[in-house]
């Protein structure tokens, strides 16, 4: 079984930069998350008064997770749905089939 090892990265996060050690396969993913968190903290920056990185990384996190909460909510409630007209569809199914057989 070949090992996939893990290789060097470095994104720029805010003007800083930061180093990870990421699968090959998972490069692309990385690159692309970090410069969506780029945009998103630099979004937060912009919009306020100086505010230290640490806060600002906060604010983003608590954003990300309100948005990440209210879509797992969208999901549920849709799930929800599509399971209701199943069950909905089934039973027309089931009553079709006993008018057939009657």
């Amino acid at each position: 079984m070949e090992k996939i090892t893990s290789e060097p990265i470095s994104v720029d996060i805010l003007d800083r930069e930061y180093q990870f050690a990421c699968k090959p396969a998972e490069r692309e993913a990385l690159k692309a998350a970090a410069v969506f968190l780029d945009e998103r903290m630099r979004s937060i920056k912009n919009a306020g008064r100086l505010m230290a990185l640490e806060r600002i990384a906060v604010m983003t996190a608590l954003n990300l997770s309100d948005e990440l909460l209210k879509l797992q909510k969208t999901e549920i409630h849709r799930q929800e749905n599509v399971d209701s007209r199943i069950r909905l569809l089934v039973n027309e199914l089931d009553d079709a089939l006993d008018e057939q057989l009657e």
